[in-house]
């Protein structure tokens, strides 16, 4: 199946690392809209670009990422690193038709944020490193517990530490479960519905 994926970037902004893995989704057929919820600012380190995550304000990132799922069709897969897996969670969760959800490092938010259960029908798929101190695994496994009471959810875990192991233009970068994520997420994709 070819999708439409509105895939967001994680705190450190819109990165190389990003555009990289969204150009492998669309050589495979896939068409992917990225969305700056930063416009143009990019940081170095996570803890900058979580600092500047504050002083915008997470709801006005969520309400971004809100805006820019307006201008696309509702039957769509939403994508998000980290940070932007907050407004892919919300969209999924929250808007009628969505095919599906990819979220990469999401690390402890809970999935009762946006709603009292996940929608039915929306399969979803977690990644995240087993040893990520940004990541909370028992929020994680507990989300993907709940998810399955009404959808296909597979949580998968990879050996590392580092948080943002599948952007590579970070030094984060873990090539072996990047490409295992990687590999997982279009397998996902060609078997939506």
């Amino acid at each position: 199946m070819i999708a439409d994926i509105l895939l967001f970037h994680h705190a450190q902004g819109l990165t190389n690392g990003i555009h990289a893995f969204a150009e492998v989704l669309r050589t495979a057929g896939h068409r992917v809209t990225v969305p700056d919820l930063y416009d143009g600012a990019t940081f170095r380190t996570i803890e900058e670009g979580v600092g500047h995550a504050d002083e915008i304000g997470f709801d006005s990132i969520i309400a971004a990422g809100i805006a820019a799922g307006a201008e696309l069709p509702t039957n769509i897969v939403y994508a998000g690193f980290s940070l932007g897996a907050l407004p892919a969670h919300k969209l999924a969760q929250t808007r009628q038709g969505a095919l599906g959800a990819l979220l990469y490092h999401h690390g402890d938010v809970p999935l009762t944020t946006f709603g009292e259960s996940w929608p039915a029908g929306v399969d979803i798929q977690l990644h995240v490193n087993e040893f990520d101190e940004w990541c909370e695994l028992e929020v994680v496994e507990e989300f993907a517990e709940q998810a399955r009471s009404q959808a296909h959810a597979d949580l998968f875990l990879y050996p590392g530490s580092h948080h943002l192991f599948t952007d590579s233009s970070l030094p984060d970068y873990e090539s072996e479960s990047a490409d295992l994520t990687m590999e997982r997420t279009l397998h996902f994709l060609a078997n939506l519905g």
